[in-house]
């Protein structure tokens, strides 16, 4: 039997809620570490988040009635407000729009790169 709707959205907004504050946390903590001249704390916030949703997907069946409460919270919370793709745009951007082209596709090209790794070393780790 399927959880009511409400309570679905209930482990969506407070996974939510611990992955934006986790994200804000990570990433500063990285900026402040090595420096903010280059997005690090995002790419490593995306990379780890990343690796996370592809171990999760390996152990966690989203269609499985008992799983879908914590796929909700875990995958659709955390993850979807930790991992965001609103910051790589933007931070793809802001080195473009300040004339560093190169800058900005060297951290794109080095983001999606990372990321899928990641995303298939988590699978793969959590299906061995």
């Amino acid at each position: 039997m399927t959880a009511p709707w409400w309570m679905q959205l209930l482990c969506v907004m407070l996974g939510g809620a611990g992955g934006g504050a986790l994200r804000y946390a990570v990433s500063g903590w990285i900026g402040r570490r090595v420096g903010e001249t280059f997005p690090w704390g995002t790419l490593a916030v995306n990379a780890s988040g990343a690796f996370a949703a592809g171990w999760l997907i390996g152990v966690v069946h989203a269609d499985a009635a008992q799983s879908r409460l914590l796929w909700l919270c875990l995958g659709a919370g955390v993850l979807g407000s930790y991992t965001t793709v609103s910051s790589l745009s933007l931070q793809t951007l802001l080195p473009a729009r300040d004339g560093s082209v190169r800058r900005a596709a060297g951290y794109l090209l080095l983001s999606l790169a990372t990321g899928l790794c990641a995303v298939f070393a988590g699978h793969w780790l959590a299906t061995r």
